[in-house]
């Protein structure tokens, strides 16, 4: 397929090579014509000097044969405009936005126009290695409603059906990482210590899951089951 890219500087370069790497062709816009210096030698495509919110120049960069789009330079504005033409005007789906405000990147998110919001992601994911311990989340839905958490594993899960950490319509895991390999987990798997957890968690049951994830026993249902056979 044709990838639009908007933006040429690390993000957009990088997303340039990455397309062509997997087969596509590819259109890159920046208003710096040093910019594509920092362009791979062996990377093919059509490399246009102007604004991407520019028509003539979306078209040179072949926006009419697109089948995606990426508005990934320096100003929330001008990168919002750039999607919004590419999804109203031209028809492109697929369409992403880079926001470095977080209260923007929800409310576009929220209108349909999918972001990626580099402050707030670059500030959990600092805050997640500095504070292990802490419930941090790794992805939230655009209306807020589910989670997605990552965790190690306590050594006291080990050997216990990971089952027993699920709560169905509450919290429930999504991946497992183990000796570096992910997994969809599938029943029966029991924890190991070392193990990282991903689990998709509802708006406002993270600090129950937390008091589940530090209980040392089982859950009060296993032990009903255990005391009833």
């Amino acid at each position: 397929m044709h990838v639009v890219v908007v933006g040429c500087g690390r993000v957009g370069s990088s997303l340039a090579a990455l397309a062509v790497a997997e087969g596509h062709s590819v259109g890159i816009i920046d208003k710096r014509p040093s910019a594509f210096l920092g362009l791979p030698p062996e990377l093919s495509g059509r490399a246009v000097v102007g604004f991407g919110f520019d028509r003539d120049r979306l078209l040179d960069a072949g926006i009419e044969e697109a089948d995606a789009l990426a508005a990934v330079t320096s100003g929330d504005n001008s990168n919002i405009v750039v999607a919004r033409i590419a999804r109203e005007t031209f028809g492109i789906e697929r369409v992403v936005a880079r926001i470095y405000d977080p209260g923007r990147a929800a409310v576009y998110e929220r209108l349909g126009i999918p972001t990626v919001a580099t402050v707030s992601w670059t500030t959990d994911q600092a805050l997640r290695k500095l504070l292990p311990d802490q419930v941090r989340t790794e992805w939230t839905d655009p209306t807020g409603k589910v989670s997605a958490v990552e965790r190690a594993l306590p050594g006291h899960w080990a050997g216990r059906p990971l089952t027993e950490l699920e709560e169905p319509g509450r919290w429930r895991l999504s991946v497992l990482t183990r000796t570096g390999r992910a997994m969809v987990p599938g029943p029966g798997l029991v924890g190991q210590e070392g193990d990282l957890l991903v689990l998709s968690i509802a708006t406002g049951e993270l600090a129950a899951f937390e008091e589940r994830l530090g209980a040392a026993g089982p859950t009060g249902a296993t032990q009903l089951r255990r005391r009833s056979s």
